[in-house]
């Protein structure tokens, strides 16, 4: 092997050393578990959608120490949950600023194992763009792709760059190959609100959509390119909606003055801080286009 290779070998060694030292197994029961990393003394940022339950939750420290930890809450919209162990006092990460990365940036994520310990995997940053809408509707500035095929042990852990800095959290779930970096103001912000209030608010209409298609005639009528929209199906009473006059069969065609096509359009407008805001709603109901105002809600458990 040529020197060049022992030394970047030694190199990416040394660099998932140090930031392993930031990152925790995460595991709730007997079998298997996913990676989450120490983000501020006794907290722990992990992928919400590994975590199987809301107790009885173990992590296993760089140490080697299996301890509990609780549960802080979870949103799902960004597939993140905070959780409270006071052991984990360990090292914290070198946060660093994902803007400063580029299509073809090194990147390598570290996990960790219950029993293994650290695991690494190397790869390059695929796409950056400035800010993308997930299918949840949660807004990632900047949206970073990576071209990296995660076990899932290390799902929740840290995306570092080649400099040593962490620069957010991965995950799988929203893109459909290689994986998703959670940017760390992304995270300090819903780590930030979590410790807060325990959840992440989120703005509620009251509605049960599902996407329909768009008859010829009607397209032509609403002069639209869009060949689908959204139909109402359900309508909480008392909810938003059903104050502002939407009744079940209701076709949503624009909101907040963006065309809907598909339900993402909604939601992507249903952030907290349209909580409490009028909202216009275009729609079509018996062939004829209406307008209404909705005051946004805020989202309660299990609501649309």
């Amino acid at each position: 092997m040529s020197p060049a290779l022992i030394e970047l070998s030694s190199a990416l060694a040394d660099l998932t050393a140090r930031t392993a030292s930031t990152v925790v197994a995460v595991h709730t029961d007997s079998r298997g578990s996913s990676s989450g990393v120490i983000w501020r003394p006794g907290v722990i940022v992990t992928a919400e959608h590994t975590l199987r339950r809301d107790e009885e939750i173990q992590v296993t420290l760089p140490d080697g120490r299996a301890v509990l930890a609780s549960l802080v809450g979870r949103d799902s919209s960004t597939d993140l949950a905070v959780l409270k162990s006071p052991e984990a006092n360990t090292a914290l990460p070198d946060l660093g600023e994902a803007t400063t990365l580029r299509p073809g940036s090194l990147i390598m994520v570290v996990g960790r194992t219950r029993v293994s310990g650290p695991i690494a995997a190397l790869g390059i940053v695929s796409l950056v763009a400035a800010e993308r809408r997930t299918w949840t509707g949660a807004s990632l500035a900047p949206y970073i792709r990576l071209d990296v095929n995660l076990q899932h042990t290390a799902i929740g852990g840290a995306a570092t760059s080649a400099d040593g800095k962490t620069f957010g959290i991965v995950t799988p779930r929203f893109g459909r190959f290689g994986c998703v970096v959670i940017p760390a103001v992304v995270v300090n912000h819903v780590v930030g609100t979590l410790l807060e209030k325990g959840r992440i608010p989120q703005g509620y209409l009251g509605v049960g959509l599902q996407p329909v298609r768009l008859p010829e005639a009607l397209r032509q009528t609403l002069q639209r390119n869009e060949k689908t929209a959204a139909m109402v199906l359900e309508v909480a009473p008392d909810g938003p909606a059903d104050k502002a006059g939407v009744v079940i069969g209701d076709i949503f065609v624009a909101f907040a003055g963006q065309p809907v096509t598909r339900l993402e359009d909604v939601h992507a407008q249903l952030g907290a801080d349209a909580i409490g805001k009028p909202v216009l709603l275009r729609f079509v109901r018996g062939g004829v286009v209406q307008d209404a105002s909705i005051v946004v809600g805020e989202r309660p458990p299990g609501g649309h």
